[in-house]
């Protein structure tokens, strides 16, 4: 797969990026159906596969349970070779997700990401929204702390993940990646994506399969149509789909390939 530059901070991501809810947390999630957590020995050989057909993103998270450390733990290669997108101000503990979006919180957080997964540095680190995105954008503290990190080495980008249109469009304002929802059946972010083309700012989507579920509204698509929807938007850098099945993921790769 080509790589394709994140907006303007220089890191080049592959189009088709993992997320890894499913290596570390099976509790209070959205998908059709329930799963249970890989083990070591199969989140090494997904990373490894990964690793071969060309997805160099890997998306994580505080709140997808054990996740980081799994990472940290079973990472194979060297570790410029990755992509590692964090995320900050939601934690899940005991069954359930807890928000804190303070400065300082949010600089612990970075802090002990970087102890689980084993590394001096986040390519990406990204907000977490609950939904309140105009009120976490609006913090001057919170954001002037993430430069700081950004100065410091610690992340090379920052961002938000948003819940809301206008949350994103806010975050194009203000932060150098925006992670949104974007599918067939899911289309008001569109008017940000064209701004965020023309301000060069990285976007990333979430939800591109619809967290398994495929279709809104009765509509059913099929991950394939669903990628390819995404990808042909000229704004978007990369689509985030979470996956423990081999099978599928050599099969969404393949729409990617040149």
């Amino acid at each position: 797969m080509k790589k394709r530059l994140l907006g303007g901070t220089g890191i080049e991501v592959s189009p088709l990026g993992l997320g890894t809810v499913k290596f570390g947390r099976n509790q209070g999630v959205k998908y059709p159906s329930g799963f249970e957590l890989p083990s070591d020995a199969e989140i090494t050989a997904i990373l490894e596969l990964c690793r071969e057909l060309g997805i160099n993103l890997l998306d994580t998270a505080p709140a997808y349970g054990l996740s980081e450390e799994r990472i940290g733990k079973c990472l194979p290669g060297v570790r410029d070779s990755w992509v590692l997108c964090g995320k900050a101000g939601e934690d899940f503990e005991n069954g359930q997700s807890h928000f804190d979006f303070s400065a300082a919180h949010v600089r612990r957080s970075l802090e002990r990401s970087l102890q689980r997964l084993r590394t001096e540095y986040l390519d990406i680190l990204l907000i977490h929204s609950d939904g309140r995105d105009k009120e976490i954008l609006a913090d001057e503290v919170l954001w002037q702390t993430l430069q700081q990190a950004k100065k410091q080495g610690l992340i090379r980008a920052y961002g938000i993940s948003t819940k809301t249109v206008e949350g994103s469009a806010l975050g194009l304002e203000r932060t150098d990646v925006v992670m949104l929802t974007y599918n067939p059946w899911t289309r008001e972010e569109e008017p940000n994506l064209e701004r965020a083309e023309k301000l060069g700012k990285g976007v990333l989507i979430k939800k591109a399969l619809g967290s398994g579920w495929l279709g809104g509204q009765g509509l059913k698509h099929s991950p394939e149509e669903c990628l390819q929807f995404c990808l042909k938007h000229s704004a978007v850098t990369s689509a985030v789909v979470g996956s423990i099945n081999p099978a599928n993921i050599r099969a969404n790769t393949r729409v990617f390939l040149d």
